[in-house]
Order: C-alpha cells, then sequence, then structure tokens
C-alpha cells in the first residue's frame, strides 16, 4: 500500500520556507530597539511631565477649597510675569523640560546582595558544626543538623554587627531537643556566646512550640542618666532603665545636657499593686546602696521616709534632718524604736481607714499618705540582736509587711549575698519586687527572681547594673540611675549637685555641711561628720506620730 505524502509544512521546505519570517522578527526587533535608543529622551521627558501632573493633581486634591482660590490666583500671576519677561515662555519651557527629564529618569534600584559574605558564612557554618552534637540524635531519618550538612535549613534569620561577629541569630532545632530542661538551655546558651564573640550582652528567647530560638546580642544601658525628677505618677518609681524592646513606655531623662526619651523599669507601690515591697540584693560596692537613695529620693516627693542604715557606713546622712525624713537610725537601739513605731503606726492607719469605711466616709488624709521604711543591711542588726539578747529588728517588719499594702506603708530591704540567708521568711514572702546588682552567678539570679535571666553575665559589671522582675512578670535587664552619696568626697560636682537639687529643705537651719557640699571642690569627711552627723532619730517623728 503506497504512502501518502506528508504535508509541505512538516517536511524541511517548510522550515527552509520559516527563514524570511525569522529574519523579519529580528529586524523588527532591531528597529524597535533603535528607535527607542533615538526616542529615549522624548520617553524620559514625557514620563516626567506624567508625574508631574500627577503629583499636581494629587496637591490640587489635598488642597483645602478656602485655599485653592488664592492659589489659582498666584498661579495665574506667575504666568503672566513669565510672559511679560523677556525670553520668559522660552525660559519657562526649558525648565519644565529639565525638571521633567530629571524627574522621569529611570530608577531601577541597584540590586543589593543580601547574602552573607565568605567571613559571614564561615562563622554561620562554624556555629552549625558546633551545636551538631547537641541537636542530633542517632536514628533520626532526616536530621535537621549532621556534619557537613546545609546551615540555611537551621538557620533561619542572621544579622552581623560592624565588626563581623552574629547580632541577631534565628535558629531551629529539633522537636526531641529537651528545652524545658534548664541545663540543655544554658549548654547552648553557653556555646552561641562563645563562638558569637565574648564580652557582650547576649538575650535568648526560646519558643518552645514553634522549636525556635531567637539570640540577640545586646548593646549597653544607658549608664549616664543622674539622678533627676522622672516623670511618672503618685505611686509610681523608677527603679532603673532598661531595653527598649521590654517595656512599652519611655521617659524623658535630662543626659549630658540634652533630653531623650529611654525606656524605664516602673515599680507601682499602693492599694491596687501586687508587689507593693521590694527586696534587693548584690555584692558589695555592686550599687544596692545607689538604688536605696534613688528611691528614698523619689517617695519624699509624695510621702514620709524611715531609713535603717545597718551598715552604718552613713551613706545616708544626706537625709537625715530632712522635711519628710521620720529618722535615719544606725544603731541597734534607735532601729527598734523606729521599727516599733512604724509597726504601731501601720495598725493606726488600718484601724483609721477602717472606721472610715464603715462610717461611708473618706479614709483619713494622714492614712492616704505614703509611708516609707527602707532598711538597708537590717541583717547585721538581727546579728547583733541576737548577741544582746534583744528583739529581732526584722520581726518588727511582719505588721508592715503583711499590711503594708492596705495602710499605704512599702517595705524596701536591701542586703548583700553572703547573708541573705539570714532574711526572714516574712520578708522572702511579702517582698515579691525583687532585684540583683552586681556580678551574681546564674543560680543566685534564679535563687532571687525565681527564674533564671535569659542573657550571659558579663565579664565586667558596671556599677548599677544588674536585673529586676516585679512579681511573676519577666526578667529585665536594669540600669539604676546615678545617685551617690553627694558628702562622699569620691562624688562628681555634677552627680553631687544632682543630688543635692532633689533634697528636701532641712528641718534645722544653718547647716554647714550642706553648703560645704554645695560649694565647688570636694568635701572632707571632718566637716561632715562635725556638721552632719548620721544616725539619731529626728525630733520631729514623736510628733507625728
Amino acid at each position: 500500500m503506497a504512502r501518502r505524502p506528508l504535508p509541505r509544512i512538516l517536511t524541511g521546505n517548510a522550515l527552509t520556507s520559516s527563514a524570511p519570517i525569522v529574519r523579519g522578527r529580528e529586524l523588527a526587533r532591531t528597529a524597535a530597539d533603535g528607535a527607542t535608543d533615538v526616542l529615549h529622551p522624548l520617553i524620559t521627558v514625557s514620563r516626567g511631565l506624567r508625574r508631574l501632573t500627577v503629583a499636581g493633581r494629587g496637591r490640587w486634591n489635598a488642597t483645602p477649597k478656602e485655599q485653592r482660590g488664592p492659589l489659582c490666583f498666584v498661579a495665574a500671576g506667575a504666568v503672566l510675569i513669565v510672559a511679560l519677561v523677556p525670553y520668559g515662555p522660552l525660559l519657562a519651557v526649558i525648565t519644565v523640560t529639565a525638571v521633567a527629564a530629571w524627574v522621569g529618569r529611570d530608577r531601577t534600584p541597584v540590586a543589593e546582595d543580601t547574602g552573607p559574605s565568605e567571613a559571614e558564612t564561615e562563622r554561620l557554618q562554624a556555629l552549625y558544626e558546633a551545636l551538631v552534637p547537641h541537636f542530633s540524635a542517632e536514628g533520626d531519618p532526616s536530621p535537621l543538623y549532621a556534619h557537613d550538612g546545609d546551615w540555611q535549613r537551621a538557620f533561619t534569620e542572621y544579622a552581623f554587627d560592624e565588626d563581623g561577629r552574629p547580632a541577631r541569630l534565628h535558629l531551629k532545632y529539633p522537636a526531641y531537643f529537651p528545652d524545658g530542661d534548664d541545663r540543655s538551655r544554658v549548654g547552648i546558651e553557653q556555646l552561641l556566646h562563645a563562638k558569637s564573640g565574648r564580652g557582650r550582652e547576649c538575650r535568648f528567647d526560646w519558643e518552645e512550640e514553634a522549636n525556635q530560638l531567637v539570640m540577640t546580642a545586646l548593646g549597653p544601658l544607658p549608664a549616664d542618666v543622674a539622678a533627676q525628677r522622672f516623670v511618672t505618677s503618685p505611686g509610681e518609681t523608677v527603679l532603673g532603665f532598661t531595653d527598649t524592646d521590654s517595656v512599652q513606655r519611655t521617659l524623658p531623662v535630662l543626659c549630658g545636657g540634652a533630653t531623650r526619651d529611654v525606656p524605664p523599669v516602673v515599680w507601682r507601690t499602693g492599694r491596687r499593686s501586687t508587689e507593693p515591697h521590694l527586696l534587693a540584693l548584690g555584692q558589695p560596692g555592686a550599687g544596692v546602696t545607689t538604688l536605696l537613695r534613688s528611691i528614698a529620693l523619689q517617695a519624699l516627693q509624695h510621702g514620709d521616709v524611715l531609713v535603717i542604715d545597718g551598715g552604718g557606713t552613713g551613706e545616708f546622712g544626706c537625709l537625715a534632718g530632712r522635711r519628710g525624713v521620720l529618722a535615719v537610725e544606725s544603731g541597734l537601739t534607735g532601729a527598734l524604736a523606729a521599727l516599733e513605731w512604724a509597726t504601731h503606726e501601720t495598725e493606726r492607719r488600718l484601724v483609721a481607714a477602717n472606721r472610715a469605711q464603715q462610717a461611708g466616709q473618706p479614709a483619713p488624709a494622714d492614712t492616704r499618705s505614703g509611708l516609707w521604711i527602707i532598711a538597708d543591711r537590717l541583717t547585721a542588726l538581727s546579728h547583733l540582736a541576737a548577741v544582746e539578747g534583744r528583739d529581732d529588728p526584722q520581726r518588727l517588719l511582719q505588721v508592715p509587711l503583711r499590711h503594708g499594702r492596705a495602710a499605704q506603708v512599702t517595705v524596701v530591704v536591701a542586703d548583700q549575698f553572703e547573708t541573705a540567708e539570714l532574711l526572714s521568711d516574712p520578708v522572702r514572702s511579702h517582698a515579691k519586687a525583687r532585684i540583683v546588682l552586681g556580678p551574681a552567678t546564674a543560680e543566685e539570679v534564679q535563687a532571687v527572681l525565681g527564674v533564671p535571666a535569659h542573657t550571659t553575665p558579663l565579664a565586667q559589671v558596671p556599677p548599677g547594673r544588674g536585673y529586676a522582675r516585679l512579681g511573676t512578670g519577666p526578667v529585665l535587664r536594669l540600669q539604676v540611675p546615678a545617685t551617690p552619696d553627694p558628702y562622699d568626697e569620691a562624688t562628681g560636682e555634677t552627680h553631687r549637685r544632682a543630688v543635692l537639687a532633689l533634697l528636701p529643705e532641712r528641718t534645722v537651719p544653718g547647716d554647714p555641711a550642706e553648703a560645704a557640699a554645695t560649694a565647688p571642690g570636694p568635701v572632707s569627711f571632718a566637716k561632715r561628720d562635725a556638721a552632719a552627723p548620721v544616725g539619731g532619730r529626728n525630733p520631729d517623728a514623736p510628733e507625728q506620730t
């Protein structure tokens, strides 16, 4: 049976006949490219005129109706002036063409190299290889971490600082990793901190539901903020300052002659507070006394302050004899008398408020004002009382601690790690606002705050640096504002004047120590001790009771 010939379009002759079509398309494309090059200035000007027209129309629509008439009058006047000026229309056309050419130019963005450099790739690969023994297990059919594996599968986001060290790393880990075990977490955090570059403070955020870990290198906290009047409401106390993304509030502070906004750690006290009392622990020289002075200066704005200086170092001598300072006691006898009065005052406030409530009247004014009991190194007085066979001063704090919130009484206790085990149970149970200052191990931080801090410790901790936790809230980094003793010879002139400006007026007129402190130059201890002795009950305190 003879085969029928194939159609001509499917034979080789058809391929030969399509060559003119292809050649014609190439000629048309070449002509179009040439015309585009020749007409490119005209296209650019046309594009610019279109953009200017759109911008002008948007400006006209945004102009209020009552302003459109004067705008048209000004535009008509400008056109008339241009028409009357010699060569004005020609210059106007040249100007509009130049502006349109500039506006209509091509703005093709330059493609940025978003990938890591060779050095950054080596760092990421080294981090990946270091995590393999921790995030791998035998029998995993598709391991996320394996030797000579792909780090891009595990590291979803990354960023580097100016020195080429990882500043932020977002990684995934297998679901079988025990992320609920603190030891396992600490091992990963120490490894990442060591491999990413020591000398920085890193924060680790574990997302257990998504099996992800975010490491962020934190910058230093503002350590140059001096004591000053903070913009706060009654019942709010600024403990210090923290990271920007940790709190949802900023405060304007004066620093170095300029005002800037910094995120504060605000402690709320009063009847509606869930953490009415505070406990601060730290090493000697860590800034715990500085914190107490800062709290006392803020408390004097809205209430009275009773200070117990158990260390007897005279760090609160600047408060003695001031308005609102009931007493500054450093001896055992004075401390016991002051705390006994505070107990009776708390009970009196409770009784007065209860009677007013039963009578349907507001609470008396003297029960609504705040009373602050600030005790530094109270365990030293407890040890001295045990030696002498006298009552423990901490026992006298039970009533203010248990009923202080209802009576507007706030207790602040500060001590050192070496004597923290001597703190009584009421102090430990009722002081739910906690602060740790100075160098401390992860175990010490967790023992005080209740949960571990999610940041690596610093090799050198500046004074006033530490952690804060208010009740059951998150652990925050903390930098206490500089509030040194103004009578100390080592205090700088700027900080000394800042603290003296916050002190209330004296109830005893004519104090040569304050005059010497406000004068330039250092203050000698001899003048300070002779003019303003530390300790001793304020003679006005019994009258106020």
